[in-house]
């Protein structure tokens, strides 16, 4: 089965082809001003993206869309009619910077490949059995009622593959897969489950990123509302755009974070330390979750290129049993494989560092929903 894999972001557009061994056959990125590659330019790529797989136009069995919030109602893979994407489109507040990107793509997707199946892959779904305990917060009874408040968790598909991919090459059955990108958040996985996570109802709770402040108190947030004035659009505007590595050193860029730490910038050198301190404390807390750590996993764009991260993060976890060596961690990969190990030898914690691939995660969901479907 070859299936198309559509990953939205706000400035661009990602398309894969996958054949049925998980083989990554075709691939091409679409600048997307606003989320929306101009049609023109989509169809092109589709139609070149066909050919360099190998496959006629109709040998694409289904398209798979990653859509970052499926709210309570999508916990798995779905196919998506209108009747869905209008559901999909009434979360679009608690992922702002996302689900407009995700739906408007699947509209120019599916007008240029109407006959196929579309399915939508939830960055959420791999947490939504977290247990109660980590899914709800401590609000008052009416108000998580009314209004569905509840931890979320999101970039699932990259938790899930990292975690499972994990499994695959030590057999851990406890595991913390640290996704650091420009958007960032860890998952604590117990035998391919998600039993905690950083981020919660929205895509900004958690750790420090590129422009998302992470986890901020939120009398903090109060106060600048009530006493300086704010409004909720400025302060969204801000938390989301302007606060994290951007809000500290003026750059969302860890490369330029880093490089301009190592020069003495007391900018940059304090967003480092801010990112780390939070970044260290929060795979504690998932450990903790767990009970124990027998693998720790760094994926997405930061957690894969930047050894000063995974080294700053590991400094601190020696208690957990985490011990890195410094010159696997600086090897770059060997070939095209990125998947790693950078722990120090009988070191007690499996440290890894794998290849982002939601492509995969999102080709096995839609392959879940046609063979249940019987196409």
């Amino acid at each position: 089965m070859h299936v198309l894999v559509v990953n939205s972001g706000s400035s661009s557009l990602k398309l894969r082809v996958i054949g049925p061994a998980d083989d990554l056959l075709a691939h091409g990125d679409l600048d997307a001003p606003d989320g929306r590659p101009r049609p023109d330019e989509l169809d092109a790529a589709l139609a070149e993206l066909i050919r360099a797989a190998g496959a006629p136009r109709d040998g694409l069995a289904a398209v798979g869309h990653r859509v970052v919030h499926g709210g309570t109602e999508f916990t798995g893979p779905v196919r998506v009619d209108a009747a869905v994407a209008a559901r999909l489109r009434a979360l679009t507040a608690l992922a702002p910077l996302h689900q407009p990107a995700a739906l408007d793509a699947y509209d120019l997707v599916r007008a240029a490949l109407p006959d196929l199946p579309h399915v939508a892959c939830f960055d959420t779904a791999f947490h939504s059995r977290l247990p109660a305990a980590a899914a709800t917060y401590a609000l008052p009874a009416a108000w998580r009622e009314r209004h569905g408040l509840r931890r979320f968790g999101f970039h699932g598909l990259s938790h899930a593959h990292a975690s499972r991919r994990a499994t695959e090459l030590t057999g851990a059955r406890r595991v913390v897969t640290c996704h650091l990108g420009s958007g960032a958040s860890l998952a604590a996985v117990r035998g391919g489950v998600s039993v905690d996570t950083t981020m919660g109802f929205t895509p900004l709770e958690g750790l420090v990123m590129g422009t998302r402040s992470g986890t901020v108190d939120p009398g903090a947030l109060l106060w600048l509302q009530t006493e300086a004035g704010m409004t909720a659009r400025e302060l969204t505007d801000g938390l989301f755009h302007a606060a994290g590595l951007r809000g500290l050193a003026g750059t969302a860029d860890m490369r330029a974070v880093e490089s301009g730490a190592r020069a003495g910038d007391a900018a940059c050198g304090l967003a480092l330390d801010v990112y780390l301190h939070r970044l260290r404390g929060q795979i504690a807390a998932m450990a903790a979750a767990l009970g124990g750590l027998d693998a720790l996993v760094f994926t997405g764009g930061v957690g894969e290129n930047s050894p000063g991260v995974r080294a700053g993060a590991a400094a601190g976890l020696g208690f957990l049993g985490v011990t890195i060596d410094p010159e696997r961690n600086a090897a770059p990969p060997a070939g095209a494989a990125a998947d790693r190990e950078i722990g120090a030898p009988r070191s007690a914690v499996r440290t890894l560092v794998l290849a982002a691939r939601e492509d995969l995660e999102i080709a096995r969901g839609v392959r879940s929903v046609i063979d249940r479907r019987g196409g």
